[in-house]
């Protein structure tokens, strides 16, 4: 239950329909469009649409897509991948010829098949309620007519300006007068908004043929790249099985390899094996959560991968064996010396949305670009965004993940849902790219193990150890003496530069027939209900 005497926001409660996303004009998008009739999937998409416009340095319509869908209440989720692939021309050869050790961001090496509007246009087509046009007609109103900057886009956009100035369309459409849009300034995209227009009419085949994958391609192929309108014809994404465990007496679902979901679950199990006691921004649970991501993070990067192309030992990875193995090697004394190192990078630009409708169908949703503004790379005349996701890939020759024709990333995005006694109970959901599992554990485990309401342990100070697996960033807040025990133990802190991470969640209050939702304040957004 929340601490009234702790300054953090109360959490949202409503009757009949909530929405939480990480900007306000998406919500309300949101709400306006289940109040026209439409569901929590069409609800999810439109909210997505908006944000894909009015924030875009954190997702945009060429990149990815990830959701799990709950319908009608029960616990019968439903998964949707809708992560793109290398061009099919793309091999590791290519790179060796070229003597690269990683791929570059700001280059069509680094774009893979954008599999965002595949994965809208699917999940629409199959579980949406309203007209396509109609869901897409907020979003394409303000690309239109324009939208006001809020603090935390400003903020994140700022970061970006030399990207966007190498790149002849992004400096037109995103430095407009030379220079980032100021807090309250008016924006507009008009050829993203055409761009929708023409995906509204048409559908996927509006995005992947025609003017639109044309411009793409030939943008990339003028910089170097070896996409084709095949590959982009040819991308779909696919319905998957979500991999979970039992946590505390519920079911955490994810989604499963490629993506992170999966190491989500694994710190999970690791926590079950402690005793969830006390403060719980104590040194010794600190200690722990840092210890399981260290550990978990050391697995993921040695065997996640696209299991359509590489073996991913999904079942050890939830096994009870791994979880006591590792569990065992977290000593409270000192702090581990001997992990392998981390290959991710540590922060990306996500959006995350949570829906749940009149009638309990509970969508959390996941789209982005990657890094902010992803590439930095704009097609010229349709004004989309192209993302950087296949600097996910290894270079090391032998490695699962390691980057190949038509191969799907190591993916960040992960989606998740909270079920129990076989009932929808939570949508939730963490932005903040190589974060994102920890993020999940760290929001689930407050929730549950402490009894935390969702907005107090979304309002938390966080921690999460750098991509080198040796020092810990910690948020500002982080208590001195606590920080300081920890050092004591051979933690090495940095400060971190930027905000850890992004939450949104809904909790389905059955007894009551209400929802209860809350939202990332390190964001602009806001969970609202009706």
């Amino acid at each position: 239950m929340r601490n009234f005497e702790k300054p953090t926001r109360s959490v949202t409660v409503s009757r009949h329909a909530m929405a939480a996303t990480s900007h306000p004009s998406a919500t309300l998008a949101a709400l306006q469009v289940m109040e026209a009739g439409g569901n929590a999937m069409d609800a999810a998409i439109a909210a997505c649409a908006v944000q894909c416009v009015v924030e875009p340095g954190s997702t945009g319509i060429g990149g990815d897509c990830f959701a799990l869908y709950a319908p009608d209440g029960p616990d019968k989720v439903i998964a949707y991948n809708g992560s793109g692939r290398t061009p099919a021309a793309l091999t590791a050869k290519w790179f060796e010829e070229r003597g690269w050790t990683e791929v570059p961001r700001q280059s069509p090496a680094a774009v893979t098949i954008p599999g965002a509007i595949d994965a809208w246009t699917r999940l629409h087509a199959d579980h949406g309620q309203l007209a396509f046009a109609d869901v897409l007609a907020p979003a394409i109103r303000f690309a239109e007519e324009g939208y006001a900057i809020t603090p935390r886009v400003h903020r994140d956009w700022s970061k970006e300006e030399s990207l966007l100035a190498a790149d002849a369309t992004a400096a037109r459409i995103f430095l407009p007068g030379g220079r980032v849009p100021r807090i309250g300034e008016v924006h507009s995209q008009p050829e993203l908004a055409e761009t929708l227009k023409r995906i509204a009419a048409e559908g996927r085949d509006g995005f992947y043929s025609g003017p639109v994958a044309e411009d793409m391609v030939v943008y990339l192929r003028s910089l170097g790249g070896l996409h084709t309108m095949e590959d982009f014809a040819k991308a779909r994404g696919e319905y998957v099985t979500p991999v979970t465990t039992d946590f505390r007496g519920y079911t955490i679902h994810e989604c499963p390899p490629n993506g992170q979901g999966i190491i989500a679950l694994l710190i999970l199990n690791i926590l079950s094996r402690f005793e969830a006691k006390g403060d719980p921004q104590s040194p010794d649970r600190l200690h722990i959560e840092i210890e399981a991501t260290r550990l978990a993070y050391a697995a993921r990067d040695a065997w996640i991968a696209d299991p359509d192309k590489a073996e991913v030992p999904v079942d050890e990875l939830l096994s009870d064996a791994l979880a006591d193995r590792l569990a065992a090697m977290i000593d409270l004394k000192e702090a581990l010396t001997d992990l392998p190192p981390f290959e991710m990078p540590l922060h990306r630009d996500t959006v995350y949305i949570s829906v749940v409708d009149r009638d309990r169908n509970a969508v959390s949703f996941i789209n982005s670009i990657f890094d902010s503004f992803g590439t930095g790379l704009v097609a010229p005349r349709s004004g989309v965004i192209l993302h950087n996701r296949g600097q996910s890939f290894s270079l090391k020759p032998g490695h699962p993940n390691r980057v190949g024709s038509s191969k799907r990333p190591l993916h960040t995005i992960i989606p998740g849902m909270v079920t129990r006694n076989g009932r929808v109970e939570m949508p939730f959901g963490v932005m903040g790219g190589y974060y994102q599992a920890l993020g999940h554990a760290h929001l689930i485990s407050k929730v549950l193990d402490y009894g935390m309401d969702m907005q107090e342990a979304i309002d938390l100070p966080r921690v999460m150890p750098t991509s080198d697996g040796t020092r810990v960033e910690a948020e500002h807040t982080i208590d001195g003496a606590t920080k300081a025990e920890l050092e004591r133990r051979g933690f090495i802190f940095s400060p971190a530069e930027d905000p850890i991470g992004g939450a949104q969640a809904i909790r389905i209050d059955w007894e009551n027939g209400t929802l209860m939702g809350a939202s990332e304040p390190r964001k602009d957004g806001i969970a609202l209900g009706i």
